[in-house]
């Protein structure tokens, strides 16, 4: 086991990548705090796991939500190891849609939530040398066109990553950053249908997009984080992973030859 009895909790836990990580944290020896807004999800994950998981409900667009995580998990297990923040609203918007309500929204949740509860749990993560994982997307580094205030507070959450990593080094305190692809979630299969695509649509992904014939997966991400919450990759801090099937830099993608 690469997580033995480390305390790890993890926003968004009930579904898409964060469900995979809190499956494969469990699988490694860890006990998990599974952050969610679904109930029936979270307490079907949280059954399936049994004593190594606990479930807390909570908005983080509350300002107050990280504190109750924090509790949460100190009520559950008595210490914190790790925080994942992975939770996130991933919603089009561009220039002439955005709001200030829109934005502030996908703000509060996709970043402002992380800060504060990074900072709720620094007195245990320092206790006991730990270490944080933020979920960012490749986003990050510009964006899609009707993406934009997701891919702003990508942009941020990994700028939050490096900073905290470079100014807490000395606490022993590691910050680490996944930038994620597209992957094949079933939140995300839900909403390319809603959008508009055919029933089948991840079987005809263009090339340009996946190179391998397929999407990422969820558990190929989490397999991954086992890598970054575990004392392996001590005492790495401040690494931007980006978790894509081609380079990002410089990309110049295959063109297939006219007939």
């Amino acid at each position: 086991m690469r997580l033995p009895e480390k305390v790890i909790i993890v926003t968004g836990g009930t579904s898409g990548i964060g469900k995979a990580i809190v499956e494969r944290a469990v699988a490694e020896g860890a006990r998990v705090l599974v952050h969610g807004i679904e109930r029936r999800d979270g307490e079907l994950l949280v059954a399936q796991l049994g004593g190594r998981a606990a479930l807390h409900l909570d908005d983080l667009v509350d300002p107050a939500s990280p504190g109750r995580i924090v509790a949460a998990a100190l009520s559950a297990f008595g210490r914190i190891d790790a925080v994942v923040n992975n939770a996130a609203i991933i919603a089009r918007s561009n220039l002439a849609s955005t709001t200030p309500e829109f934005f502030d929204r996908i703000m509060a949740v996709n970043l402002r939530a992380a800060v504060f509860l990074i900072q709720a749990a620094f007195p245990q993560l320092k206790a006991h040398a730990g270490c944080v994982l933020n979920i960012g997307s490749i986003n990050a580094h510009s964006g899609q066109a009707n993406l934009l205030d997701y891919s702003l507070s990508k942009g941020a959450l990994q700028t939050l990553s490096r900073n905290l990593a470079n100014a807490h080094a000395e606490d022993h305190v590691r910050v680490n950053h996944l930038n994620v692809g597209w992957v094949l979630t079933p939140r995300e299969y839900a909403h390319q249908i809603e959008h508009g695509m055919a029933p089948d649509w991840p079987k005809h992904i263009p090339p340009q997009f996946a190179p391998s014939g397929r999407l990422i997966m969820p558990e190929e991400i989490a397999s991954a984080a086992v890598y970054w919450l575990g004392d392996e990759s001590r005492p790495i801090s401040g690494a931007v992973v980006d978790m894509e099937q081609f380079s990002l830099i410089g990309r110049n993608p295959n063109k297939v030859a006219s007939r």
